[in-house]
């Protein structure tokens, strides 16, 4: 195959060797059990370096999830749910999922419908974070839900990176104009001072 990825033919060894010279160009072996085995004028050092830069850039595109635990009684203030909610917004926010955990003590443990009630409440207001992954279920004293993202980890880490990097460069601005304004300011005063 020629440099821009056009078929040559069958050629000998040397004349493909010949031809690589003449192009400024390396010839590298792409298949090699194939019958004949294929081979290809191409810069090997750039083919080099943009594969690594693909390799990097789905390196950074592969994000892990992590699951995430919160833990709620089953007499909980309202404020308190409010709060733990939104933990479980964030969580979902960046991607990860959350395993929603319900304790029982005692006398509580007599009635797992309201944990139920409790968790189907949870998912209700988060519905547009995230779905049920697994129903609720009790194993002991504890009463278990999994919520998992809508969105993928990676995309919630793209955006988050894009997000900063916003922030950063208002930043920036906003301290060039500052210095731009205390430089006009002490130009000024150096004026008066002249006079």
């Amino acid at each position: 195959m020629g440099p821009g990825g056009e078929q040559v033919g069958i050629v000998r060894v040397e004349n493909a060797l010949r031809l690589a010279e003449e192009a400024g160009l390396d010839l590298v072996e792409v298949a090699p059990d194939a019958k004949p085995p294929v081979a290809r004028l191409m810069d090997y050092g750039k083919y080099r370096y943009e594969a690594a830069q693909k390799a990097r850039d789905a390196r950074r595109n592969q994000a892990n999830t992590q699951l995430k635990e919160i833990r709620f009684r089953l007499k909980i203030d309202d404020h308190d749910f409010a709060v733990k909610k939104g933990h479980v917004e964030r969580f979902l926010g960046q991607g990860d999922k959350v395993k929603v955990m319900i304790m029982f003590r005692g006398r509580e443990q007599s009635r797992p419908e309201a944990g139920v009630r409790l968790l189907q409440r949870l998912a209700e207001e988060v519905s547009e974070l995230g779905t049920v992954e697994s129903m609720p279920r009790q194993d002991g004293r504890n009463m278990t839900m999994v919520l998992a993202p809508t969105r993928r980890k990676a995309d919630a880490v793209n955006e988050q990176r894009k997000r900063r990097e916003a922030e950063r460069a208002a930043r920036r601005g906003k301290q060039a104009e500052r210095s731009s304004r205390d430089q006009a300011r002490g130009a000024g005063s150096a004026g008066q001072q002249k006079d």
